[in-house]
């Protein structure tokens, strides 16, 4: 027997019982063997994770909507009490998110088998950043990261590219705005398809498969710009012709 079968195991007891520390536990250990993931542990994975960040993302939500009552309400004492316990449940939500991105990063991609594995790590990475971005003052922190990239790391380098996907994602979905999502997004494909003749064998498939993913996001953003400036027009034609005087 491997010794991810019983790793695996535990995991699936693990989340039978809905304990999913333990389940997201017993899975970085799997991921800790360097051995890459197969399609079934990798959603193990996904699904511990992402059953230990939703019930912090549920209690933010909560003590969000209790502080500004309390606010409201003009107790002080209350407020002081609730956004520390908030800055608590943020502090927790922090190390599960750092930690599923260091896992990801140092683990998973490193031995990831193909194509499809790596479109699901670069995904899930996404995914905490954003959740990341929820509580965070995530513009400033972000930005920085950007230029830094921008300054030390080619415009095909894998990182680079991952970083610019995050942030045209964190703007589109995060901060409502897809015009700027798509001005990220569009730079960092133009600037990687201009200096693909120099893009060295080693970073080739992890590279052009987050070029494939920037793409496809500049494609459904587009579209979805599009379709709302549809919208917006036959509305403002619909007012303006329910105005007109009759004939």
């Amino acid at each position: 027997m491997a010794p991810s079968d019983d790793l695996v195991y535990m995991a699936k007891l693990a989340e039978q019982a809905e304990r999913y520390d333990e389940m997201v536990e017993a899975m970085n250990s799997v991921a800790k063997l360097d051995e890459g993931l197969t399609k079934e542990e990798r959603n193990l994975l996904s699904v511990g994770y992402k059953n230990l960040i939703g019930a912090k993302r549920a209690a933010m939500r909560i003590i969000g909507s209790i502080e500004l009552k309390e606010e409201t309400k003009g107790k002080e004492s209350h407020v002081r009490q609730t956004a520390e316990y908030r800055r608590k449940v943020e502090a927790e939500m922090d190390k599960i998110c750092c930690d599923v991105i260091n896992i990801i990063d140092k683990y998973l991609i490193p031995h990831s088998s193909g194509a499809e594995s790596s479109v699901f790590y670069y995904k899930m990475k996404g995914d905490y950043y954003r959740y990341l971005a929820e509580f965070k003052t995530g513009t400033e922190k972000i930005e920085t990261a950007s230029k830094t990239a921008q300054t030390d790391l080619t415009p095909t380098d894998p990182i680079r590219l991952g970083l610019a996907l995050n942030i045209s994602v964190f703007y589109c979905e995060i901060m409502n705005s897809p015009d700027k999502a798509c001005q990220l997004a569009k730079n960092a494909f133009d600037e990687a398809v201009a200096e693909l003749p120099s893009l060295s064998e080693e970073n080739y498939k992890d590279s052009t498969l987050i070029m494939q993913l920037l793409r496809d996001n500049l494609a459904l953003w587009n579209s979805d710009m599009a379709d709302d400036a549809d919208d917006i027009r036959e509305r403002t034609y619909t007012t303006g012709a329910k105005g007109d005087p009759a004939a």
